[in-house]
């Protein structure tokens, strides 16, 4: 069947998910894209050897028109030109190999190859397996009395999340099997952050993921299929992705880096790295009608994860700002002409609700917010994401479109109200 006759669909799904006692078991929302790949190890994974001769497959047959033709070289010609690769060391592709190799070498040992297991609500055993990256925080970054962390997707230990619900093993690359100490998450960005015992093994340094550019090369590392320490190569092939359907509604901060690096099951919560070694990303979601690898992988932006883990860090939570507005996901094409613009961007009002920062400046209904400081504001997700990520307090200059004409306006940005019970304190699992 031809694979456009089968839509790709979206997934946090590269966390490798097995059940041990019962038919395999996977999280719903990884359903969408792992499918029949999404099971650990090679055998579920479906890999097997192309074999030619085996009975029952295609045979393709050995005519003159299936020949490959190629170059003959007879021994002196071989030896001439082995000679002439040998002596241009310098070549640039020669040298690019050697960074790439160099990149890796200085990446891999803070590369964490994770593997859960927790019991479903039918009472059956789940193992997940997936990957994380070391990181230290500048508060605690002393090499030997600082403290050591895990970053990875919340999405790989989410079952395994409270005490008692399960267990979670991280293997290390100096061959060492720990577990957390304390597992902190974030529901809204999918991202979890544990704490181990302290070591003697590098963490990686946080990029700054703004910087990068569409085409920039990138190295997503991890272990697909369980294979851990895996490096595959890409470039950025687009950045802002959003609105991806995920099967979550909670996963409310998208923002994502689209690559084509390969994301397989497995390789969820691993590092993306740029040409520097630093982290750019951490891999998590693959759109895919195979449930394997088809050139578009997305993973979550290092500046969005350095916010997430400070705040996890510092306060036991992400605390976001926020404005006090209802946004209207049905402005589009149609009504720009409406307000005045002459191409789509921005994020229409709909509603302001009392008592908030928005009230406070003045925003009104049918305003259309253009400009968040410097920085255009392509669609309401965008605008979501400007503030959700700007410091509680903090105070910023919005440009809005009404009746046609643009309205500087200043507001302070506060916290936005949780609706469900705050857990001060990370679980704890001494």
């Amino acid at each position: 069947m031809p694979s456009a006759a089968v839509p790709p669909s979206l997934a946090p799904a590269p966390a490798d998910a097995t059940r041990a006692d019962a038919p395999r078991a996977r999280r719903p929302w990884a359903d969408r894209a792992v499918g029949a790949l999404a099971g650990a190890g090679l055998f579920a994974a479906g890999v097997t050897f192309a074999d030619l001769g085996r009975p029952g497959g295609a045979e393709l047959g050995l005519g003159a028109a299936n020949v490959a033709h190629a170059e003959s070289l007879n021994v002196e010609q071989a030896k001439l030109l082995r000679d002439e690769l040998d002596e241009t060391p310098d070549r640039p592709l020669l040298l690019g190999g050697e960074a790439i190799a160099r990149v890796s070498r200085l990446a891999s040992p803070s590369v964490v190859h994770i593997e859960s297991v927790y019991r479903d609500d039918d009472g059956g055993m789940v193992e997940e397996t997936g990957s994380g990256v070391l990181i230290r925080h500048p508060r605690w970054a002393d090499v030997q009395t600082g403290r050591l962390f895990v970053v990875t997707n919340r999405h790989v230990v989410a079952g395994a999340e409270a005490p008692g619900s399960g267990n979670v093993d991280l293997r290390l690359a100096d061959g060492h099997t720990v577990r957390p100490t304390k597992i902190w998450t974030d529901q809204a960005t999918d991202l979890a952050v544990l704490e181990i015992a302290n070591r003697d093994l590098p963490a990686i340094h946080f990029g700054n993921s703004d910087a990068l550019e569409i085409g920039h090369f990138v190295l997503a590392l991890g272990s697909p299929f369980g294979l851990d320490r895996s490096v595959t190569l890409g470039i950025v092939s687009a950045k802002g992705r959003r609105r991806l359907d995920l099967g979550t509604e909670d996963l409310i901060n998208q923002d994502f880096l689209q690559t084509d690096a390969a994301i397989n099951p497995g390789n969820s919560g691993g590092p993306l790295i740029d040409l520097r070694g630093r982290l750019v990303g951490i891999n998590t979601a693959i759109a895919s009608s195979s449930g394997g690898s088809e050139g578009i992988g997305f993973s979550i932006p290092s500046n969005l994860v350095r916010r997430v883990f400070d705040e996890l860090l510092t306060h036991g939570r992400v605390r976001r700002a926020y404005l006090g507005v209802q946004l209207d996901s049905g402005f589009d094409r149609r009504a720009i002409g409406t307000v005045g613009l002459d191409r789509l961007y921005g994020a229409r009002v709909q509603i302001v609700k009392q008592g908030t920062p928005a009230a406070d400046a003045g925003l009104r209904r049918n305003d259309v917010v253009l400009r968040f400081g410097t920085i255009e504001v392509q669609d309401l997700d965008h605008l979501i994401n400007l503030v959700s990520l700007t410091p509680v307090g903090e105070q910023v200059q919005l440009t809005v479109l009404r009746e046609r004409r643009e309205v500087p306006m200043t507001l302070v940005l506060a916290e936005r109200p949780d609706p469900t019970p705050r857990r001060p304190e990370p679980t704890s699992r001494r």
